[in-house]
């Protein structure tokens, strides 16, 4: 029944693929980008934030990415936030230097 739905929604079958690959597909993405979660707000609590409200909205804006990108647009891409621009708020900070 799920697996029917899930044809109906994503055309696998017609996309030469299958419900295992695309699980695997799936947990293999989420490893690969779960980093985030942890690594962000370590990288942003050294510019003073706090770590537990950074690892929430950084989960919960990459979970809304990515049912949005899914679900809506049909298209298996994960979205989460970039890591570069954490790093122009966090190493002035980390190394004394003054924000100009």
């Amino acid at each position: 029944m799920m697996s029917e739905f899930l044809e109906r929604r994503f055309s696998i079958r017609a996309r030469r693929s299958s419900l295992s690959s695309e699980l695997i597909g799936g947990l293999s993405n989420y490893m690969t980008l779960s980093y985030i979660l942890i690594v962000q707000p370590i990288v942003l609590s050294a510019a003073g934030m706090e770590f537990g409200a950074v690892l929430t909205a950084t989960a919960l804006a990459s979970a809304l990415a990515c049912f949005i990108m899914g679900l809506y647009a049909n298209y298996p891409i994960a979205l989460a936030p970039a890591m570069g621009h954490n790093f122009y708020f966090a190493l002035p900070s980390y190394w004394g230097w003054a924000m100009a």
